[in-house]
């Protein structure tokens, strides 16, 4: 697929000035991306439900650039974070060409989550891709031209890959893959294809509650760990295996089969840890609360016959995934017998949402 459709082929001005606003949710990847080359390529397809509750809202404002000011600036809940702007400067130089508008504007960023900073939960997919939303909209104030709404996700997940990979999938809404994979119509790897919606209707109001066993600084950053896969021992088995079982998770989607959703679901978070566990350095990413939670869960499934599923992101906290028929009982356990395994006893009540929204 040529990235030359994004360049864009009109002209803009550099003394415009506004403000837009966008928010964008995070995702949770059932068939898991690990491992990519330049630039953000993924080396496995992935597959993923977009969250609702999980969110970061971004107001970006520009205005005509000073040679002397800053190009730009990075604020969290208010606060000014230096440390962001390595990250939006990389990501900045990456979309120039699809967004040249860059260099003649100054920028303030303005950014909050409704979940914690760096704790596994996708920040930032949530903030790329709202951040990307935003990008997408001056280009269309600055431009005068109009895109409809597929071209506008479009761009704006071609974008958000490129500051992070995941940040792709978090455009759309429902179930979305990114990377090329034979039985998905129009799959690609530079941005995510939502699945039509053929599969069961009990996936569209799936749960994801989010246990918060850690809610600090990840002990390695996903960057870092998609590093590792080079040159990893079982690199390209895994890879494989992520092929196959978004195959047989595609059947599963299709049929409804819960108890081969669980299996499928569990056993790709569980490669994913073990891919740290034996990486050249390895890290152990789980803390004692998550394997415990884990360890209930399954006890919970074999007691109970409800089905209720574990899957993990690259850090401690645990995502339970249920159908919304088993809502009830499910969150009367989550919250008797797993949260005091969460920090404060801390979870997140999140479903299958819709994607990005205008501010």
């Amino acid at each position: 697929m040529d990235t030359n459709q994004f360049v864009p082929s009109h002209t803009f001005p550099s003394n415009g000035s506004g403000q837009v606003c966008w928010e964008a949710p995070s995702n949770i990847a059932l068939v898991k991306y690990w491992g990519k080359r330049e630039p953000q390529i993924p080396l496995n397809p992935s597959v993923s439900f977009t969250l609702d509750t999980c969110r970061t809202k971004t107001s970006l404002s520009y205005s005509p650039r000073n040679n002397a000011s800053a190009w730009f600036e990075v604020y969290l809940d208010g606060e000014r974070k230096p440390g962001f702007e390595p990250k939006i400067t990389k990501f900045f130089e990456r979309i120039s060409a699809y967004c040249p508008f860059l260099w003649d504007y100054h920028w303030r960023i303005e950014t909050s989550n409704s979940f914690p900073h760096s704790s596994g939960i996708a920040s930032s997919a949530s903030g790329m891709a709202a951040l990307a939303m935003a990008l997408v909209e001056v280009e269309q104030q600055l431009s005068g031209v109009k895109f409809d709404e597929i071209q506008m996700k479009t761009k704006a997940s071609f974008l958000a890959r490129l500051g992070s990979g995941s940040a792709c999938r978090s455009i759309d809404g429902g179930l979305v893959v990114w990377g090329v994979h034979d039985e998905v119509d129009g799959s690609n790897d530079l941005f995510g294809v939502r699945l039509n919606d053929s599969f069961a209707p009990i996936f569209k109001t799936y749960h994801d509650t989010i246990m918060l066993v850690h809610q600090g600084q990840k002990v390695v950053s996903s960057t870092v760990g998609h590093g590792l896969m080079h040159g990893h021992p079982y690199a390209e088995q895994r890879f494989e295996r992520a092929r196959a079982n978004l195959s047989s998770l595609l059947a599963v989607l299709r049929s409804g089969d819960l108890d081969e959703f669980i299996r499928i679901v569990e056993a790709e978070a569980l490669d994913l840890h073990a891919m740290m566990l034996t990486s050249d350095p390895n890290f152990i990413l789980m803390k004692p609360g998550t394997l415990q939670i884990l360890e209930a869960v399954r006890e919970y499934r074999k007691s109970s016959g409800n089905h209720l599923c574990f899957t993990l992101d690259a850090g401690a906290n645990a995502h339970l995934l249920y159908p919304d028929n088993e809502a009830i009982e499910v969150l009367e356990f989550i919250k008797n017998k797993l949260a005091h395994y969460c920090e404060n006893g801390a979870y997140i009540c999140d479903q299958v949402g819709s994607g990005v929204k205008k501010c």
